[in-house]
């Protein structure tokens, strides 16, 4: 619900924060007090256009800021979050218009654009009158509104879900039937890439192994004319390194027995001679092992060749190309199958195409049921709104083919004098006729309208006595499920609320100033026996105003 509203150089109003309450706030003030600039600032967070002449003369911006309270409203900050916006239990709207008209909107302190925030703002208030942001006002709201009256949550949650399944299943259809247009050559080319493959004999790593014998085999000459050079001074060659390293060792063992010192040194020599011998070894083994097989270097250089041509065409790795070759297989697998696929998938469309149909039926049937329901008792809520005359009727037209929402598309008609035939309410009624329309339905259904505040203008627009008494009284009601603001120049319509603010307008230096107070008992008095009255405030009318309070309240 909003809990508060601050507007700062906005038309005549200087510096205006006002707190709203749960429950029904009455706004009341003279003539051109400027109640009217209050529901244009409302106007402002729902996504209206920004105009320059909104901008306090003096100022260089005016700022629209409204705090609303989200606690248990978990649709709706799924909704914030699905936009890209972090939010918690408290959310501010901000709309600041430069003096040049130009404006920018904030949700939270992040800039949004009015695209985003239009839809979005409109989950928060709804404007009940002559307004653009009046939910009714949109048709695609009326199959939304007869649903949430008859309950019908759950039977459209269903024929959804085997929709949903049908559109899927009829996709995948689709594309077979169109990949099987192609599919023969499709298949030639998908096989000549698998025989491509398949005749490389790929093998993980065989490029790195292959690179690396590459290299030997570039340099062979070199590494045995280093190996053998390396054994022939170790150990074969006259004056060989072993050979002499064997005489101090035998020197030296021939002394130790004179000298312990001498036999320690002899030991590690002899230690590094067997390691030099082991590597004598290594050496000689390792010339036995380099060959000059003839051709082997072309083999290898036309067999990197084969794989760099692959992997130019394929991918840049052999467990890529690998990887493709499953992919291609299993696209094989499954156009050689399509023909069995299509079967299956087409027995499968015809089986959730009959559950779809059944269940849209069922459900165009239960809406018609809660049209009948929604007509009745709304035709008895206007009558005690001052519409005794109107009627009320919910068009069904017949999709071309199902949708998402059923076979059907809903419209709401009506007829606001006895004998006129019934037309769209979106064109032919007005705002005080919409705003009693609307809230006829909050009170007739409060779960059809799941906006936590709602604002009604003009719901008092040419009514008054016991009309305007049945109009306070179902405002009263529908504030015990959603936060109403009501703007009214009604003592009737006033004497419900839980929260009255007047709105008033005074001269400061020359200057015109809006302001809003919240008022306390005498003070409401004071302000309904003025609404009563006129300006001269009787003790008849104040007498007359706290028992049209008192009335009121105990009803």
């Amino acid at each position: 619900m909003l809990i508060n509203l601050t507007i700062t150089n906005f038309a005549i109003i200087d510096r205006l924060e006002v707190q709203f309450d749960e429950g029904f706030n009455v706004l009341t003030g003279e003539t051109g007090a400027g109640k009217s600039i209050v529901l244009d600032a409302f106007g402002l967070l729902l996504g209206d256009r920004a105009r320059p002449d909104l901008v306090r003369a003096g100022a260089s911006e005016a700022t629209v800021e409204a705090l609303f309270d989200l606690t248990g409203r978990d649709d709706i900050l799924q909704a914030f979050t699905a936009a890209g916006f972090s939010v918690d239990d408290e959310l501010v709207l901000r709309r600041v218009v430069q003096s040049g008209g130009r404006s920018r909107a904030y949700v939270n302190g992040n800039l949004v654009t009015l695209a985003q925030l239009q839809p979005l703002s409109e989950l928060l208030v709804t404007v009940c009158g002559q307004h653009e942001h009046q939910s009714l006002l949109q048709r695609n709201v009326h199959l939304t509104v007869l649903d949430r009256f008859g309950r019908l949550e759950e039977p459209l949650h269903l024929y959804r879900e085997s929709y949903g399944l049908m559109q899927n299943v009829a996709q995948q259809l689709e594309r077979l039937q169109d990949a099987e247009r192609d599919r023969q050559q499709r298949l030639d080319f998908l096989q000549h890439q698998v025989d491509e493959i398949t005749s490389a004999q790929l093998l993980p790593g065989e490029e790195e192994e292959l690179l690396a014998e590459r290299l030997l085999l570039q340099n062979a000459e070199r590494l045995a004319g280093v190996t053998r050079g390396g054994y022939e001074a170790l150990y074969e060659g006259n004056g060989a390194v072993c050979e002499v390293l064997a005489g101090v060792v035998s020197e030296l063992q021939s002394v130790g027995e004179i000298d312990p010192e001498l036999a320690e040194l002899a030991e590690t020599v002899q230690r590094s001679l067997f390691e030099l011998e082991d590597v004598s070894t290594r050496l000689r083994s390792y010339l036995g092992r380099i060959a000059f097989e003839p051709n082997r270097l072309e083999i290898i250089e036309e067999r990197l060749a084969t794989l760099t041509r692959l992997k130019r065409k394929y991918a840049p790795a052999v467990e890529e190309i690998l990887a493709m070759l499953e992919t291609f297989e299993q696209e094989i697998a499954e156009l050689v199958n399509a023909q069995e696929t299509r079967d299956s998938l087409a027995e499968e469309l015809a089986a959730l195409s009959e559950k779809s149909r059944a269940q849209g039926e069922a459900l165009s049937a239960a809406r018609k049921k809660a049209a009948q329901a929604l007509e009745g008792g709304l035709l008895e809520e206007m009558a005690d709104l001052a519409m005794p005359g109107a009627s009320f009727g919910v068009a069904f037209t017949e999709l071309d083919s199902p949708g998402p929402d059923g076979h059907e598309r809903v419209e709401f008609m009506v007829s606001s004098n006895p004998g006129e035939p019934l037309m769209p309410l979106t064109k032919v009624a007005s705002g005080g006729e919409l705003s009693r329309i609307m809230l006829a339905l909050k009170r007739l259904a409060p779960e059809a309208d799941r906006v936590p505040t709602v604002i009604f203008d003009e719901v008092d627009a040419g009514i008054g006595g016991a009309a305007a008494t049945a109009v306070g009284r179902k405002l009263q009601v529908v504030s015990r499920t959603s936060q109403i603001l009501c703007v009214t120049h009604l003592p009737q319509v006033a004497a419900f609320a839980d929260h009255h603010h007047r709105v008033v307008k005074r001269d400061l230096d020359g200057r015109t100033l809006t302001a809003m107070e919240h008022l306390g008992d005498d003070e409401r008095a004071q302000e309904m026996a003025r609404m009563l009255g006129g300006a001269t405030v009787t003790e008849q009318t104040l007498l007359h105003a706290k028992e049209l309070i008192s009335t009121s309240s105990a009803s």
